[in-house]
């Protein structure tokens, strides 16, 4: 027996155990998913009992990625309100297959609280777990770092809970800390080095010399490993690997020995205002005016967004990175969303609000799919699901490991911005194909979905 069909047979016994009629239904096939509303026989952690349903959003509100937690929220708050029925109902109107209708979840309107991780996992947790105890919280939401990601995902877990991932990138969330009732929207770092690898041989040859400077958390280390393979795969030598402390602010001590290394390239492995500050002290120190090995010196960074982008200003022109979207796509959903956000919010969104604006519509239509908030029915709806319409194109719930498959923007920092929201350019769409991967790479394992009562 396979492991996938291991992790189904679990499932399937835990349906047959206590859902009752609707577990019936979800493994024998009778009747469609979303004829059956709220038919399991036994209870779930915070089942809804009144006019309304609480979603908890859990976002850094302080600490280094606090601007991409800004716009997440915002996103989270937009899509509370396209659920209910309020504003142009955004990527509602895009998104298929969906039975969302702009009338809440199951009858009743969504409501929201809040935690702030503060880019720390011990933090993430505890907000998770107050909106889950206190505040009813069916699922929870968030995040910006993945170290947080997988620590609320393991809580949301033990509570009986559903975890729709916000922005994480380590591939352990869905590799070896992956979990059953977890589902991640965003790509990962081997997706970044597949797509980054053949764009940076045709720019930069195949002969160079990279230093990696590395966030020293989970997706940091992720990172490195999967740019230091998939440059090294196109010939390049890795000279040094440096991991720096999650919000340093001045990393001189760190770009100081790049000058004498003999390093013709520099890898980036920070996000947030860390990249921001490690990217511009570089520019400031003279990295890129330098010539190193006769080839002019060259900066990356594996995981770009708008955000960081602007906080950075000239000294992202012409730099090469990945990420999960950009507001400048034209695609039917991406045009909605920048519009609906844009109205709301006088700017256009970050690939993190679309991340977390797509996870909230994901869960809802999951919900109205199975008739239920159960995680066991939500889990059944969104494992294999194929959807099209969120912005990214045709995308897929691959069932073994929850991870989403979809095709991967490869950026450059603008050289010429025609507005300030105007600074990342879309220079490849590396295609799904060539991205995946078989899910036992990443080790893990799912493990039975918890369906228990709080």
């Amino acid at each position: 027996m396979t492991k996938k069909t291991s992790n189904i047979a679990t499932r399937r016994t835990i349906l047959k155990a206590g859902a009752g009629l609707g577990a019936f239904a979800l493994t024998s096939g009778v009747a469609p998913l979303h004829f059956i509303r709220e038919a399991h026989a036994a209870d779930y952690c915070n089942k809804p009992t009144g006019k309304t349903v609480t979603l908890g959003f859990n976002v850094p509100q302080t600490g280094a990625y606090a601007d991409e937690g800004a716009d997440e929220l915002r996103a989270y708050k937009l899509a509370v309100k396209h659920l209910n029925g309020e504003g142009d109902g955004g990527m509602l109107s895009t998104f298929k297959p969906s039975v969302l209708k702009g009338n809440g979840v199951l009858g009743k309107k969504v409501a929201f609280v809040t935690g702030d991780t503060q880019t720390k996992s011990p933090a993430a947790r505890a907000s998770a777990k107050r909106m889950i105890e206190k505040d009813n919280a069916v699922m929870i939401t968030g995040g910006s770092s993945s170290g947080v990601a997988i620590a609320v995902q393991g809580l949301c877990q033990e509570a009986g809970v559903i975890f729709m991932a916000g922005l994480t990138h380590s591939n352990d969330t869905t590799g070896k800390d992956r979990r059953a009732n977890g589902f991640r929207h965003f790509f990962n770092t081997h997706m970044s080095g597949a797509a980054l690898g053949p764009v940076l041989e045709k720019a930069y040859g195949k002969v160079r010399n990279a230093y990696h400077l590395t966030a020293d958390y989970t997706w940091g280390w992720s990172q490195q490993k999967s740019m230091k393979e998939s440059t090294e795969a196109i010939g390049w030598k890795t000279t040094k690997t440096v991991k720096t402390p999650v919000g340093a602010g001045d990393f001189s001590q760190y770009i100081t020995p790049v000058l004498n290394s003999g390093a013709d390239v520099l890898i980036l492995n920070h996000y947030g205002k860390d990249m921001v500050n490690s990217l511009t002290q570089a520019v400031q120190f003279g990295l890129r005016d330098k010539q190193v090995n006769g080839k002019n010196f060259e900066i990356i960074v594996p995981l770009f967004s708008r955000l960081m982008a602007q906080g950075a200003g000239d000294a992202i022109k012409g730099i090469f990175g990945s990420t999960n979207w950009n507001w400048s796509l034209k695609d039917e959903g991406s045009k909605a969303f920048v519009k609906s956000f844009g109205a709301e919010y006088g700017a256009p969104p970050s690939m993190a609000a679309h991340t977390c604006y797509v996870q909230t519509l994901l869960y809802a239509n999951a919900a109205e799919m199975a008739g239920t908030f159960s995680p066991v029915g939500i889990v059944k709806s969104l494992e294999g699901f194929k959807f099209d319409g969120l912005g990214n194109g045709p995308t897929e719930y691959r069932a073994a490991d929850h991870q989403c498959f979809k095709d991967v923007l490869v950026v450059r920092g603008n050289e010429k911005p025609t507005t300030k929201f105007d600074l990342l350019e879309v220079v490849e769409v590396t295609p799904r194909s060539q991205v995946e991967y078989d899910d036992k790479m990443l080790g893990g394992s799912l493990g039975p979905v918890n369906s228990k009562p709080c």
